[in-house]
């Protein structure tokens, strides 16, 4: 009995091994869309944290350079903050040519008199 039962367990692990090997579709192009906005919005977010982390780093070191002027030395220059603004969708993509309307037919030869 405990042969059959290996065995079967490796026909059902060879089946479900094969269908990993199945390749996915490629994703619409509404799917690319919202797949490029949200990198866009985790880029921004990550644009924020920063600007978040600039702004408190330069109120401790404010804090630093006010209580301790005997033991601290000149202060190291330091770019400023800059705020990223609020998000901001980019606007879809034009459609491709192939949407673009047909070109118009040449126009016919002029009939000699």
């Amino acid at each position: 009995m405990t042969q059959r039962s290996s065995i079967l367990a490796l026909v059902l692990a060879l089946g479900m091994g094969g269908s990993a090997w199945a390749k996915l579709p490629a994703p619409s192009d509404e799917a690319k869309a919202k797949a490029a906005e949200a990198a866009a919005k985790t880029a921004h977010a990550g644009k924020v944290d920063a600007f978040k982390l600039c702004k408190a780093q330069d109120k401790v070191a404010a804090h630093v350079q006010k209580n301790n002027k005997a033991k601290a030395g000149k202060p190291m220059a330091t770019p400023a903050c800059a705020d990223p603004g609020p998000f901001v969708a980019a606007a879809p993509a034009a459609a491709p040519a192939a949407a673009a309307p047909a070109a118009a037919p040449a126009p016919a030869p002029a009939k000699k008199s």
